[in-house]
């Protein structure tokens, strides 16, 4: 009985102090909520609220909604445990304590008092799906995962308990092909939150400093309003062109290159290093294919943190070698990774025209469909649909382009604007 009524009153306390596109749409003619929100509108509290009122059934006040499996599915695991679950608007955070459920890091899942049991799982592991079943899911930042396609489908796949399965979606949105069908669909009720809609809960200096600076901007509609944006005009790649290149498995590598695009400068505040692993299928010039296969880029690295980090990549992934730029001190850059790695082969090549001069080639590959990438690498797709070739080139883009080169453009002699320091 004590249960119940403290179950009643955070459900009362949580309809009260809920934004209008925190709560549930009302009526039963859809299967999927999608909330579409910028950074900080309250997506995950509102994915958190809505699963801990299914596994209660208090969802609209319709018992019927009770779901006793359900699935948590993130871009990675530690996200599912740290964010959905453990984090300050997670699951436990959200439940009172007489009806918090307990986590068991052993099996990934999280089992209420009640006996409700959520599932957690990772889109980096769109299998990982097969063979559970249940009556509910949430499925966080769904715009940001890896194997999108795949993981998606398993779990439209696992959905079937009860007499109506339902799930929600939270996520910044990104034009995917997904999140454009997810929109489309009948079945779908759609929710759009800004960061501004929940500015009463986020700090002041986060608007007057951070998000300030991105307003007006492509990426601020995006990041902060939670806009769909479709295609920056004048940029060397489109949407159009990512998403008919994204593929989830490859076939057998005859090259595989790490490229990497050091920063000017190091520590707090630096710019990220570029590091792209990519490979090419033929040695053929004509027929040859290049698989965009892992961004381990990262920022505010120290010169040997990101010749480590390069090492690891190209470790991992057996790589044939490592491509270097060289501008911003030839020497430093090749004898850090020397440090790092002795025996790793090397091969620094220097810019000699401008960033867009060297892109633009690469680009033209995508249009030719001689480029896949393997799952979505958001943070560089970001940047490569939004390089127009003004202003500075991302690094994740400039390491890309390198890679690229070496592997489809220059297999034999430099082209133009590259030249070899071997």
């Amino acid at each position: 009985m004590l249960l119940d009524v403290l179950q009643a009153d955070a459900k009362r306390e949580w309809r009260i102090n809920a934004l209008d596109h925190q709560q549930q749409p009302p009526g039963d003619d859809w299967t999927t909520w999608l909330i579409l929100g910028g950074r900080g509108a309250g997506k995950t509290r509102a994915g958190a609220e809505w699963v801990r009122a299914m596994a209660y059934g208090r969802a609209n006040d319709n018992a019927a909604h009770k779901a006793g499996a359900i699935a948590l599915v993130a871009e990675t695991y530690a996200d599912a445990r740290e964010v959905m679950i453990d984090g300050p608007s997670g699951i436990v955070a959200c439940a009172p304590a007489p009806s918090r459920p307990a986590y068991e890091a052993s099996r990934r899942r999280l089992v209420w008092p009640n006996g409700a049991v959520a599932h957690c799982f990772s889109a980096e592991d769109p299998d990982g799906i097969r063979g559970y079943q249940f009556d509910a899911a949430w499925s966080d930042e769904l715009a940001k995962w890896r194997y999108a396609e795949e993981t998606w489908s398993n779990l439209q796949l696992a959905l079937r308990l009860g007499p109506r399965p339902r799930q929600i979606a939270t996520t910044t949105p990104r034009p995917i092909g997904l999140i454009k069908r997810l929109m489309a669909a009948k079945t779908t009720a759609v929710t759009r939150a800004t960061t501004y809609d929940n500015r009463a809960n986020l700090s002041e200096a986060f608007f007057t400093e951070i998000a300030a600076a991105y307003e007006g901007t492509a990426l601020g509609r995006q990041e902060l309003l939670g806009e769909i944006i479709d295609d920056v005009a004048g940029a060397l790649w489109n949407w159009a062109m990512i998403e008919a290149a994204r593929i989830a498995h490859y076939p057998p590598l005859s090259r595989i290159v790490v490229a990497v695009d050091p920063p000017a400068s190091a520590g707090e505040g630096a710019d990220e290093c570029g590091i792209i692993v990519a490979g090419a299928a033929s040695t053929d010039s004509e027929s040859r294919v290049a698989y965009v296969l892992a961004d381990r880029s990262a920022a505010g690295l120290s010169p040997r943190q990101w010749a480590d980090r390069t090492v690891a990549a190209f470790h991992e992934f057996e790589a044939d070698r490592i491509v270097v730029e060289v501008n911003q001190g030839g020497d430093m850059a090749k004898a850090v990774i020397a440090q790092a790695d002795a025996g790793a082969p090397v091969r620094g090549v220097y810019a000699s025209r401008g960033k867009k001069l060297r892109a633009e080639p690469v680009a033209a590959l995508y249009e030719r469909a001689r480029v896949r990438h393997v799952g979505a690498f958001p943070q560089l797709e970001e940047q490569m649909t939004s390089y127009t070739g003004n202003g500075k080139s991302p690094d994740r883009l400039d390491a890309l382009v390198w890679a690229l080169t070496d592997l489809m453009l220059s297999p034999r002699a430099p082209r133009p604007g590259v030249k070899r320091l071997d």
